[in-house]
């Protein structure tokens, strides 16, 4: 009766266990995509995401669309956290 009741509880937190994890992999899956997005959006704009200064994405209105987009985009990445996914 007490190795019943033993194996109930570990398969309990494996089960528990298991779903933890899957938040914080959803939410790297949606930062990944976002760059992707983000990557696509400046190259459109005839440059490379990551090598541009801040001042010129500031000048450049195509490129502060795409940052901008990107930020919101991040952000709600944040909602994939706290979905429990099994």
């Amino acid at each position: 009766m007490v190795g019943q009741k033993m194996w109930s509880l570990m398969l309990v937190g494996l089960l528990i266990a298991s779903s933890a994890n899957a938040g914080p992999i959803a939410a790297g899956i949606c930062y990944a995509g976002c760059a992707g997005v983000t990557v696509a959006c400046f190259s459109a704009a005839g440059f490379t995401f990551g090598t541009v200064p801040g001042a010129l994405i500031a000048a450049t209105p195509a490129l502060a669309a795409c940052n901008a987009a990107f930020g919101v985009c991040e952000a709600s990445c944040m909602a994939a956290l706290f979905v429990p996914v099994p």
